[in-house]
């Protein structure tokens, strides 16, 4: 399957930029591979016991699954196709959220939800998963348009507090800092089966929808998991199933090619709608 037009073309500066990262957003797949995301952020230890411990009851996903993927995707539409002022107005929103998500006297390691160096991992994770989604759609993009989604991907960090020369310069930058990482990547006891309890078997969700979806969900979420991250959680992955999971996912990038661009955006597009809609209306963001 040849790659779709929109990854080909070359890049010219004098385009307007949130359109340009248009191309770079696959709604469907962030989507199916969104548990799987939220399994590597958790992967580095602070992280992971910052969820498990978080006072801020209104984001918690064990609490209120929907509201936190909405939250979660609308952070990335602000970062990749808002403006300047969309992402100042998200940034304080959610800097009121992270301000209450810090370790205690009782936690086993400490954390802070503004320390750059975790947000620069969460953000490495969210560029992990957009490259992995483009590649099991598509089939992967040339290397100038890899290049360019790099350079724009430190937008998932330096929307918080990431600072730009903390972003590794280069993609071979980025491999070594994402080998380094996902080394020494683990899980408690606690944070397992947080993970999988409530984010693989859909724990938040009612009886209906559990029955309904969880095996889909835990077909993807495994799909989109690198190896290192399936064999902490124990989780069941063979040739077959890879075969299985890249024929859906390739199918799936076939239909999205055809579909009109206000689909292959959703939900990003509507969740900056309405993240600008809320700000005007004086209503919490997140």
């Amino acid at each position: 399957m040849s790659l779709p037009m929109r990854f080909l073309r070359r890049h010219d500066p004098a385009d307007d930029a949130p359109t340009d990262r248009k191309r770079f957003m696959a709604g469907p797949a962030a989507l199916l591979g969104g548990p799987a995301n939220v399994i590597m952020q958790l992967g580095l230890p602070p992280v992971g016991r910052g969820v498990i411990e978080s006072k801020v009851d209104s984001g918690r996903f064990d609490l209120h699954p929907r509201k936190r993927g909405r939250t979660t995707l609308t952070y990335l539409a602000v970062a990749m196709l808002g403006t300047d002022e969309d992402r100042q107005i998200y940034r304080e929103a959610v800097n009121t959220s992270h301000r209450q998500v810090r370790s205690d006297a009782d936690s086993p390691v400490a954390y802070n939800a503004f320390d750059p160096e975790l947000q620069l991992w969460v953000a490495a994770c969210l560029y992990r998963g957009t490259v992995d989604a483009l590649t099991f759609l598509y089939g992967g993009i040339d290397d100038e348009s890899a290049d360019e989604l790099y350079r724009e991907a430190a937008r998932f960090g330096t929307t918080l507090q990431v600072r730009p020369q903390m972003w590794p310069p280069d993609r071979t930058a980025f491999a070594e800092y994402w080998d380094t990482h996902v080394s020494a990547m683990s899980f408690d006891d606690e944070v397992r089966r947080y993970l999988l309890d409530q984010v693989v078997d859909l724990g938040p969700y009612s009886a209906v929808e559990r029955i309904l979806f969880r095996r889909v969900n835990r077909f993807f979420t495994t799909g989109f998991l690198p190896q290192q991250f399936r064999d902490e959680l124990d989780l069941d992955w063979g040739p077959g199933r890879q075969r299985a999971f890249e024929v859906a996912m390739r199918t799936i990038g076939t239909v999205v090619t055809v579909l009109p661009e206000w689909c292959r955006l959703y939900p990003f597009e509507t969740y900056l709608r309405e993240m600008r809609t809320r700000h005007g209306q004086g209503k919490p963001l997140v």
